[in-house]
């Protein structure tokens, strides 16, 4: 075991500056390579794992991630924790630039993403009425507000296709659903993470208004970048601030996500998929 808290960075975040006795590892999986190298180290204490969502110098495209390599590949170096950092654009007027959304909820507006680990001869169905996991989603709100971050619990998240931004009639139409931030990445790290058996929770950095937003056109890029670069810098000490107090032992739902989750007969999963997902479901199937 290399890692026990993982840690996935997005826009803006590309690294943890407390991280010490770092190492990069290169992992290949089942699935393929994961966004880059996982930085191993230490951080106040607990042993981390941080991955670059979108590869050094932001080369991967939000469709074009490989969300089951970098899952299994935290799965596979011990983790059973995630704190997903993630850029998002906020639906209501009250989420402003530079707030943090923990949110508890999210909406799939994605075509075509794989989601699952499962298949191709072995049927699972994970519960997923609570994607995130309400303990970590604690520890991270509560670090947000130790640092002095507005914080904001709970609220829906829209995770859409991308590359490109909302329409102005589709951000009105999340707006008319309740929906708080929109975003482009965690609900397929969330439905894995969930497979994996890893508590998982996003923190979400307001960049600004989504185009619903009668300011919206007035915002440039170089706002945005200085927004982006302000929320990683509190995306820093949060995370600092939060893994203290990730639990060592897991009590909640997720360390058992999988236990009746698998339908498939044992004796009918292909022996290759045993194999290769033994680091998911090894305690299950022999």
């Amino acid at each position: 075991m290399n890692a026990e808290i993982g840690i996935i960075g997005g826009s803006g975040l590309y690294d943890m500056a407390e991280l010490t006795d770092r190492r990069e590892v290169t992992l290949d999986t089942p699935f393929g390579a994961p966004s880059g190298p996982y930085v191993l180290g230490t951080l106040r204490g607990r042993k981390l794992a941080f991955l670059a969502r979108h590869g050094a110098g932001h080369r991967i495209s939000p469709s074009e991630l490989n969300f089951r390599a970098n899952i299994f590949g935290m799965k596979t170096l011990g983790v059973g924790s995630i704190l997903s950092a993630s850029a998002v654009g906020s639906l209501k007027e009250e989420l402003k630039p530079l707030d943090i959304v923990v949110p508890d909820q999210f909406i799939d507006r994605t075509r075509g993403r794989i989601s699952t680990f499962f298949g191709r001869g072995l049927v699972a169905h994970i519960a997923f009425a609570h994607p995130v996991c309400g303990t970590l989603a604690g520890v991270a709100a509560a670090a947000g507000d130790a640092v002095g971050a507005t914080v904001h619990r709970g609220g829906t998240y829209v995770c859409m296709e991308g590359p490109q931004f909302s329409t102005l009639a589709e951000s009105r139409l999340y707006r008319s659903w309740g929906a708080d931030v929109i975003g482009m990445t965690n609900l397929q790290e969330a439905k894995l993470a969930r497979e994996a058996e890893i508590c998982y929770t996003t923190i979400a950095l307001v960049t600004d208004y989504d185009c619903w937003h009668p300011d919206h056109d007035a915002v440039t890029v170089d706002m945005v970048i200085a927004t982006l670069l302000q929320n990683a810098k509190t995306a820093q000490q949060l995370i600092a601030k939060a893994v203290a107090h990730v639990p060592a032992e897991r009590t909640c739902t997720c360390a058992t996500a999988l236990a009746s989750a698998i339908i498939t007969r044992p004796d009918a999963i292909p022996d290759v998929l045993k194999r290769e997902l033994a680091p998911l479901i090894g305690k299950y199937v022999q």
